[in-house]
């Protein structure tokens, strides 16, 4: 399963953390209604674990208090020069609800 973000083939979305590898990469929190509908982006980051960053990240109160029905994570994985750039490219590109620095 994939999902486009920016020009970038993110695995996912998945709704459990399960299906993450603990690899360096890119994610993406999305969120949708209850009726289904597009993804919206919520927030993007980058990490040298992504499995274990999303699962423990301290953002994660901000995005269950988007009012989105559904969270999923899609990641890029990625080396550590390119996931910088992806990240800033996308953070700009979608201004996410939660992700302020």
């Amino acid at each position: 399963m994939s999902i486009t973000i920016g020009n970038h083939s993110f695995d996912g979305p998945f709704t459990s953390t399960s299906q993450l590898v603990a690899r360096s990469g890119v994610y993406a929190i999305l969120g949708r209604g209850a009726t289904g509908g597009n993804w919206i982006v919520v927030d993007i980051g980058e990490s040298g674990d992504v499995k274990s960053r999303v699962e423990t990240h301290d953002r994660k109160p901000q995005w269950q208090g988007c009012g989105h029905a559904t969270l999923s994570v899609a990641a890029l994985y990625c080396d550590a020069a390119t996931r910088m750039v992806v990240e800033q490219t996308l953070r700009l590109q979608y201004n996410p609800a939660c992700g302020d620095r």
